[in-house]
């Protein structure tokens, strides 16, 4: 994991994660981007390798936010070092629901983002959507 053993303060990693709910929230996945570390390591819950990468993440989310149907935050859980943000959306006519964790670097960026989302029923097409899609734009996991 990129997270430095030296975490941001709280009030920069609660900062941070408000600022990338706000950005998500409005679409404003530019915004989104300003907060990942250069070398964030992103964990998709459909592959057992990470993506890698400010502008490899940044990709993936555009394709995600392409993928989910209504999709929308509807809690948040905190705790030293990491903040989650708790979603519902839809992908072809199934319901899922998910967090995304982060976690943050010295500077309160964000370092680590894993993604986990339920039940199988909605994760399946989302699966199989996001890697025709990740393939078509030629992004790779760190083993490809």
């Amino acid at each position: 994991m990129t997270q430095s053993s030296q975490s941001a303060p709280a009030s920069a990693r609660t900062s941070t994660a408000a600022s990338f709910r706000a950005a998500v929230e409005r679409g404003d996945l530019a915004a989104a981007d300003e907060l990942f570390a250069q070398d964030i390591v992103f964990h998709s819950p459909v592959t057992f390798h990470p993506f890698v990468g400010r502008e490899t993440v940044s990709r993936l989310l555009g394709l995600v936010a392409d993928t989910f149907e209504d999709f929308r935050y509807t809690d948040e859980l905190q705790t030293d070092g990491a903040h989650a943000l708790i979603f519902r959306a839809s992908v072809g006519g199934r319901e899922l629901e998910g967090i995304d964790l982060l976690r943050f670097d010295e500077d309160g960026l964000i370092a680590d983002f894993t993604v986990m989302i339920r039940p199988v029923s909605g994760l399946m097409p989302f699966a199989q959507t996001m890697g025709e899609k990740a393939a078509a734009a030629g992004l790779a996991t760190t083993r490809a």
